[in-house]
């Protein structure tokens, strides 16, 4: 038997942190592909400490649903699933390039394959597009009369937070979909408060590279860019700023083809999931916007 296990940070603060995580491990349990699947938090219930012991199986898979590497999935997770065994070291990643290492369990005994979280994997490039190409509605993205905006957190506490998003933009970019493509944050330069400053194209899509809609996504980051001056009273899509007319997407996370990155993260490492890529790609790919879009 095999198992998946998704990890998610979770919020006390947001009721809907959570749903994107669920939603995505719905579309996987649906396909088949795993014995079992589960989810867990860090803010939220079930946790990381307990998840393993509600798993069967002997064989586990475990997805971090987080968008770099970093201080969660290098510390928290290994150290919340006993992984006694987990050195950074075994990803020999440069920061956008892990993929899984296989430990022991300590207290359950089970081979844990643990994986690199799914915001560096090269589908979730695939994933940007589609939120781009969903919030636009029937203007397509590929003509290049569009600019992309890949917009991260970014700290100075973490490198690899930052680089993420700047190999997504680079990814993107050298597919010619877009006619300008940008990483742009919130927390260092280039900052999404001006975005209108990168972007000579007159339509923009603004896609956040985060997991859920909340504080950032659905208050900082709109009033930032000057879509509305209050998040409260929200705001049109799209909404003429500086001359240009910005397409914001929200979080990335929320696209339905996040749980195909999942799906790859686990073959990467081993699993067994048949047809179900495929079909997960073919059915998320045609669902169309995200619920609450």
């Amino acid at each position: 038997m095999q198992a998946l296990v998704i990890a998610a940070h979770g919020s006390h603060l947001s009721a809907g942190s959570a749903t994107p995580t669920f939603d995505h491990a719905d579309t996987i349990r649906e396909s088949g592909a795993f014995d079992e699947v589960r989810e867990c938090f860090w803010k939220e219930e079930p946790s990381f400490r307990e998840v393993l012991r509600t798993v069967e199986s002997d064989e586990v898979y475990v997805v971090p649903l987080f968008i770099s590497e970093g201080y969660f999935t290098e510390q928290v997770i290994p150290r919340e699933l006993r992984l006694e065994e987990w050195d950074v070291d075994q990803w020999d990643s440069d920061g956008t390039s892990a993929t899984h290492t296989t430990v022991t369990a300590t207290d359950t005994d089970q081979t844990v394959h643990y994986c690199g979280p799914v915001g560096t994997h090269d589908a979730m490039s695939d994933v940007i597009v589609q939120r781009a190409d969903s919030v636009t509605g029937d203007r397509s993205v590929d003509d290049g009369e569009f600019g992309l905006a890949v917009v991260g957190h970014g700290t100075e506490r973490n490198e690899n937070s930052a680089k993420a998003i700047e190999y997504h933009a680079d990814r993107i970019r050298e597919q010619g979909r877009f006619g300008e493509v940008e990483a742009l944050f919130m927390d260092e330069d280039p900052e999404v408060d001006d975005v209108t400053d990168y972007f000579s194209t007159e339509d923009v899509v603004v896609v956040p590279l985060f997991i859920a809609d909340g504080y950032h996504t659905q208050e900082d980051i709109p009033e930032d860019m000057g879509l509305t001056d209050d998040y409260r009273k929200g705001w049109d899509t799209p909404t003429e700023v500086d001359g240009h007319r910005i397409w914001y997407s929200g979080a990335v996370g929320t696209e339905p083809l996040m749980a195909d990155v999942v799906l790859e993260r686990a073959a990467d490492a081993g699993a067994d999931v048949g047809d179900a890529i495929e079909r997960v790609r073919r059915e998320t790919s045609s669902a169309g916007p995200a619920a609450g879009d």
